[in-house]
């Protein structure tokens, strides 16, 4: 279980109120409440509810002014809501309440379900022997989701089919300008790289949109997935950025994580799999043959996640981030997307 703490400076609001929205709309809730906050979740603050009824969890948009589109928590509960029927594991939804007045911002309430989030893809935590059965299922249920379909379970207009890379890079150019807070040369050049390098072909899916080790919960002893957590960017998008975002951390060193970017044998011995074997475990899982253009979606999911982390690093200054360590952001963007351009530049040799 990830780490508790009291409710932070900046993220309080009015439990009161809270509990007399759980007691009219969570149904068998009884009070008292008790509220901490969950450590991590740099951008939708996550709380940890206690009653006399059981535990929830609550997730909500940060205080302060927010970029445009982003925090769209009823997107998360709208996502995993459609899911709960299918066989992609996911916590059961109790209620979202879209009306600011009650506790200051919009947010969700569901199911508190235990099991182990490891804080790196690493797993230190987990048994050396469970590892590579703990990204297999990592892999499967990924495969899962990419074969869900979408319009049956109510999400067909959950986002627009095709052109999903133009979409996405538009939306995140936007994004990190409205964050920027330094010129990064290697950003510049990927704003022009990547949309002049989409590959051809454009398959529809429900894409997760932040699919790692640190958004998934496991069985607390099994090596299984019990639930996929954090769909806040969640849309209808091509089931390979998804995929190329699982192995960011196999072709980058990120800040504050133990590098997976490391020869096969170290892997082996660590209990990872390869990028290649993750790569192979989904073709398998999804019917596919092989991978074209693979370099493409791992650049551009570098880029993408460099935007990201740049948008955690300004809300820390200021002062509205979900969590202390945002600041701890403060070259993660470069670091990100300084790889992605080599990468890039690695292509374009070819």
């Amino acid at each position: 279980m990830a780490e508790l703490t009291p409710v932070r400076k900046g993220h309080e609001f009015d439990e009161a109120a809270l509990a007399r929205f759980m007691a009219a709309h969570v149904e068998g809730f009884a009070g008292p409440l008790r509220v901490q906050q969950f450590e991590g979740g740099q951008s939708n603050p996550t709380f940890m509810l206690e009653g006399a009824s059981g535990r929830y969890v609550l997730r909500k948009q940060p205080p302060g002014q927010l970029l445009p589109s982003a925090h769209q928590v009823d997107r998360e509960y709208r996502a995993m809501k459609a899911l709960e029927h299918t066989p992609v594991p996911v916590p059961r939804m109790y209620a979202l309440c879209e009306d600011s007045g009650v506790i200051g911002t919009k947010f969700y309430i569901m199911e508190a379900i235990e099991g182990r989030i490891f804080a790196r893809p690493m797993m230190e935590e987990a048994p050396r022997e469970q590892r590579r059965a703990l990204w297999r299922d990592l892999v499967r249920v990924l495969a899962a989701l990419h074969a869900v379909d979408y319009e049956a379970v109510g999400l067909g207009d959950f986002g627009r089919p095709g052109n999903y890379y133009e979409r996405q890079v538009a939306r995140w150019t936007k994004q990190y300008a409205a964050a920027k807070t330094e010129h990064i040369e290697s950003m510049e050049r990927l704003l022009e790289w990547v949309p002049a390098h989409i590959p051809p072909g454009d398959r529809t899916c429900i894409a997760h949109g932040d699919y790692r080790v640190q958004n998934i919960m496991f069985h607390p002893t099994e090596p299984r997935v019990v639930a996929v957590l954090d769909w806040e960017l969640a849309t209808l998008g091509d089931p390979l950025a998804d995929l190329g975002y699982l192995c960011m951390e196999h072709n980058a060193d990120f800040y504050g994580e133990v590098s997976l970017r490391r020869p096969a044998a170290e892997l082996a011995e660590l209990g990872v799999p390869t990028q290649e074997e993750i790569v192979a475990w989904y073709c398998a899982d999804s019917g596919r043959e092989r991978i074209d253009h693979w370099e493409f979606y791992v650049a551009y999911n570098l880029f993408r996640s460099g935007a990201i982390v740049q948008g955690v690093y300004k809300r820390g200054l200021d002062g509205n981030a979900s969590s202390a360590k945002a600041l701890e952001y403060k070259d993660e963007c470069r670091n990100r997307v300084d790889r992605a351009w080599a990468i890039a530049q690695r292509l374009d040799a070819r």
